[in-house]
């Protein structure tokens, strides 16, 4: 173990551990003693270590006597990118502060790895110190927010691969399908006819216009406060190194950062992720919607609509033998309620600043970036375990089809609508004396005109 203070006082760290007393803290104050909590999530972690990297090498130019310090911090901050030192971050996602037991766990990480890169034992800040040399000219306020941004681009960039290929198989589906007549359906009642290709057409429109939505947001977390330390407005970061470390954070990330005109603006206010979780929502809605109607077209197989065979994955039921759930709809659906409580969650914490800073960013952080990895994942299972495998049912469409009253419809342009409504009613639900009562009244409807 090795000993480490602060003006609180001290504590005992394991001797190997890359993170230090404030993160000790963090966890102990946040996580009931003895239990695994969920951590900050590690996109957000790898970003602030790009931050990090991007504030030590400027501080390297900036600073040259102490530029293999600065090296060695943007070295350190390489490693934790790549995920070598994972483990390492222990504080819970849930925790108060607005962020700092976050940054901290990361600043002590990268202090301890530069400490061993430079031959030094952790725990030796006299030499590379978490605050002093890692932390220099930052605060939470400004690497947090910055971090949330490049790690939501990050995620979002995934996303919109995934958006453009379920797209893309959708369309393809809508192609395949274009033939395979069957009965529409309004609050799940008979309806006029469609084609099953046409239904998967429409879906692929809605994902289409997500794939908008998800360019548009990269837009939104473009202007990031960097330099403007606690509240946006900090005398101790300098031109040079404001400037200098977004153009850093733009070579390392690959996106088009831009400091922000006003930071006191970015550091208090939250509405943009909001914005950007609303239209999450928005995607996630149209991924019930679509998930919602293939259960529905795919139960049975006997007593349901039966119009397309979803792919069997596993058993359905352990008392029933041979029973098959449509377990990839519900899992669309059930990420998509998640997505959707997230929203709320990120909805409620941005109302929820007071003055210069939100104190609740780690709640819309951690909401916002699972909401991200989430429709990320799903949206590929959802395509290549149902989009692309389920197989229709041509004769049980036409089945349904033909037991219909829809064709009524297109009689009561001739007829009159309550004319064709009173002889599908004489008809007692048969379709084929319907029919036959329609044709005979549109034939004697021409004759007397």
């Amino acid at each position: 173990m090795r000993v480490e203070s602060d003006s609180l006082g001290e504590a005992r760290i394991p001797k190997g551990a890359l993170y230090g007393i404030q993160s000790w803290r963090a966890r102990r104050n946040f996580a009931p003693e003895g239990a695994a909590p969920r951590t900050v999530n590690l996109n957000l972690v790898r970003a602030i270590a790009k931050v990090k990297k991007a504030a030590a090498l400027v501080h390297a130019e900036l600073e040259p006597s102490r530029a293999a310090v600065f090296g060695a911090v943007a070295a350190a901050a390489d490693a934790v990118v790549a995920g070598e030192a994972d483990s390492m971050f222990i504080v819970p996602a849930l925790q108060g502060g607005a962020g700092t037991s976050t940054n901290m766990n990361v600043n002590e990480v990268l202090a301890n790895l530069a400490l061993l890169r430079l031959g030094f034992s952790p725990g030796d800040y006299g030499r590379v110190h978490p605050i002093d040399d890692v932390n220099r000219g930052q605060s939470t306020n400004d690497v947090y927010p910055t971090a949330l941004r490049v790690a939501a681009v990050d995620l979002l960039r995934s996303l919109s691969e995934e958006a453009a290929a379920l797209q893309e198989a959708l369309q393809t589906r809508e192609n395949e399908l274009q033939d395979v007549a069957k009965l529409g359906r309004t609050e799940l009642m008979d309806a006029v006819p469609v084609t099953l290709g046409g239904e998967f057409g429409a879906w692929a429109q809605a994902i289409a216009r997500d794939r908008w939505r998800l360019y548009k947001m990269e837009e939104r977390l473009r202007q990031v406060n960097i330099g403007g330390a606690a509240v946006g407005l900090s005398p101790l970061s300098e031109r040079r190194y404001r400037f200098g470390v977004i153009e850093r954070l733009r070579e390392i990330c690959g996106m088009g950062l831009a400091a922000s005109e006003y930071p006191m603006d970015v550091t208090q206010n939250n509405d943009v992720f909001c914005e950007v979780s609303g239209l999450l929502k928005a995607m996630a809605v149209n991924l019930a919607k679509i998930a919602g109607d293939l259960r529905l077209m795919g139960s049975g197989p006997a007593g349901g609509l039966g119009e397309i065979r979803l792919e069997p994955l596993q058993l359905g039921s352990t008392f029933m033998p041979g029973k098959v759930n449509p377990v990839i709809p519900e899992l669309a659906l059930s990420a998509s309620m998640r997505v959707m409580a997230n929203d709320l969650a990120v909805t409620v914490a941005a109302s929820r600043g007071e003055f210069e800073l939100n104190a609740f960013l780690p709640v819309i952080a951690e909401a916002l970036l699972e909401s991200l990895e989430t429709l990320a994942d799903v949206t590929r299972l959802f395509r290549v375990k149902c989009i692309e495998t389920l197989r229709p049912d041509p004769e049980r469409c036409r089945a349904l089809l033909d037991a219909s009253m829809a064709f009524a419809a297109s009689y009561w342009p001739r007829l009159g609508y309550e004319r064709v409504a009173a002889i599908v009613r004489a008809a007692g639900g048969d379709p084929v004396k319907a029919r036959e009562a329609l044709e005979a009244a549109a034939g004697l409807a021409g004759e007397g005109g």
